[in-house]
């Protein structure tokens, strides 16, 4: 396998054009932090620039947004979205947020104990859910009003 970038100065920019891909501006500051000296959505897009360094055409997400309050959640979600169109980059993303599911997949798979209960279009799957531990999911969603 060629290597993508082969000498110090070229991986220094490269990971700035990364940093700066998810929204860390001034992205040179970041690069000799360690985490704890990150906000956790500093952190989270950080997690998501390494994610992107390989080029990869599928991201495998476990609960990339736990831990994340409301407001970077979102910016999260739209950034994940962007990242999707822009290059090209499919998701599978392991959540126990059914509104995040609902959000983002085009299909979802349901598991119970490990096992596969009920697959299909997440709007379909979401909306008329057929396996009962499915249809506790969604009702469990808090809902507005």
């Amino acid at each position: 396998m060629q290597a993508l970038w082969k000498q110090p100065a070229e991986t220094e920019a490269r990971c700035i054009r990364l940093l700066e891909d998810v929204g860390l501006r001034a992205a040179a500051q970041y690069l000799d932090r360690y985490p704890h000296e990150l906000s956790g959505g500093q952190r989270q897009r950080v997690s998501i620039a390494r994610s992107l360094a390989m080029e990869p055409k599928l991201i495998i997400a476990d609960e990339p947004l736990s831990g994340a309050d409301v407001s970077i959640r979102g910016q999260v979600l739209n950034l994940l979205l962007d990242i999707q169109r822009s290059r090209d980059v499919a998701y599978l993303m392991i959540t126990h947020d059914i509104s995040i599911a609902r959000a983002f997949a085009d299909r979802v798979a349901v598991m119970m104990k490990g096992e596969l209960v009920e697959t299909g279009p997440a709007a379909e799957v979401l909306r008329n859910p057929s396996h009962p531990y499915t249809w506790r999911l969604v009702a469990a969603v808090p809902k507005l009003g």
